[in-house]
């Protein structure tokens, strides 16, 4: 995370991801791909749904916040490489669980994600490796929580 060894990142830490702006356009243009829900697609439909308005797929919310994570991530490695330091390599997640959409997100919502890292440590089954466990969430401009998932991470140890 954020280019870290296991032993550099600490229980509590708070990584802003950045936030996603949902426009009509997106939320349809997304539903149509992956998610073609009618409260997805269409605001005449939307009304008649269980939000009573467009919303976005509960999957566009989750990819946004990939999205956020990934660029946080990524401009972390940069700039420690600008710095001379060798980043850490994530590894891959073994899952996630506790995922959970709790308000519609609609057109005009810009969603703010973080991650809160809620413990880590170190495999006895993968040496030179850990596992960060972390909370994700989004919280739309009203500072609402909307989505939220706990999930981890394989982090790889200071090399000796």
């Amino acid at each position: 995370m954020i280019g870290l060894y296991l032993e550099e990142i600490e229980v509590g830490q708070v990584v802003e991801l950045g936030q996603h702006h949902f426009t009509r356009e997106a939320i349809i243009a997304f539903a149509s791909a992956y998610d073609p829900q009618p409260f997805h697609l269409d605001e005449e439909a939307a009304r008649n749904g269980p939000f009573g308005i467009l919303s976005a797929s509960g999957w566009h919310t989750g990819a946004a916040w990939m999205k956020c994570y990934v660029a946080t991530n990524q401009k972390a490695e940069n700039r420690m490489r600008a710095e001379g330091r060798t980043p850490a390599r994530l590894g891959p997640s073994p899952g996630l669980n506790n995922l959970r959409w709790l308000k519609p997100v609609t057109p005009g919502d810009t969603i703010s994600f973080r991650t809160t890292v809620t413990g880590k440590r170190e495999l006895n089954s993968r040496p030179g490796w850990g596992l960060v466990f972390a909370l994700n969430e989004g919280f739309n401009q009203m500072g609402e929580r909307v989505f939220s998932f706990d999930g981890k991470v394989l982090t790889p140890k200071r090399p000796s």
